[in-house]
């Protein structure tokens, strides 16, 4: 395995840790304002911002991986989807090559980027949307 896959490779495995760190994070938030619901008398309004803020999260996250060149193997490039509820936020793909690496970030907004998906890109925002498994 060359310098430039490992690289990669390091990279993707923390650009995963992050997504789950913020998604364990943002469910152990969600646990904590039901139980503060449960203790304290808030108004309307606060659990109603508070529900808003949460929507806004960006908590629905995919990932597929595949090999974006024919001659190579070991699925190093990737898309990830990150939206929120209402389904904006980003999509961000990494494209490896034998001799670089291109990474390219693309807005979502309702759901519909802002650019041409390329069908891993579709397929990661689709997978975000339904909350289906990593491809």
């Amino acid at each position: 395995m060359s310098p430039l896959e490992i690289v990669l490779l390091a990279a993707l495995a923390i650009l995963l840790l992050a997504v789950v760190a913020l998604a364990l994070r943002l469910r152990v938030l969600t646990q904590r304002v039901i139980v503060l619901e449960d203790r304290s008398p808030v108004g309307e309004g606060d659990l109603t911002d508070l529900r808003h803020d949460i929507r806004q999260a960006l908590r629905h996250v995919a990932v597929v991986r595949y090999d974006a060149f024919g001659d190579m193997g070991g699925r190093l490039s990737f898309s990830a989807a990150l939206v929120d509820d209402a389904g904006d936020g980003l999509v961000v793909s990494s494209i490896h090559g034998r001799g670089e690496s291109r990474t390219y970030a693309k807005g979502i907004v309702g759901g519909d980027a802002d650019a041409t998906l390329t069908p891993e890109e579709r397929q990661a925002l689709a997978a975000a949307r339904t909350g289906s498994a990593d491809a």
